[in-house]
C-alpha cells in the first residue's frame, strides 16, 4: 500500500464532501480531489516517472501544490518541494 492509498483510507463516505476551501471560498470535494489528483499522477506517469522517482517542484504554499503532492504519491513518486 502506497502512501495516498492509505490516505485515501482516511476520506469520508460522502464523496461531495469538502476537502478543502481556499481563502477566497472556492472549495474542493473529496470527488474533485481524486479526479485532478488521478489526471496529475497519470501525467506524471505518461511523462516516464516510475515509483520511487522524484519529482521537484518550485512552488508556492497553495492548494494546486498540495494536488501535484498528493498526485505524486499516487503515482508513487516522491515529492521534493523547491520553496
Amino acid at each position: 500500500m502506497n502512501l495516498f492509498s492509505h490516505f485515501r483510507t482516511c476520506f469520508p463516505s460522502d464523496p461531495a464532501r469538502t476537502f478543502i476551501e481556499e481563502a477566497d471560498g472556492t472549495r474542493l470535494s473529496y470527488s474533485e480531489l481524486l479526479e485532478r489528483t488521478g489526471r496529475l499522477a497519470n501525467l506524471f506517469l505518461s511523462w516516464g516517472v516510475k515509483p520511487g522517482d522524484r519529482i521537484a517542484v518550485q512552488v508556492d504554499k497553495s492548494v494546486p501544490a498540495l494536488l501535484v503532492y498528493l498526485a505524486s504519491l499516487r503515482a508513487g513518486a516522491v515529492y521534493l518541494p523547491l520553496n
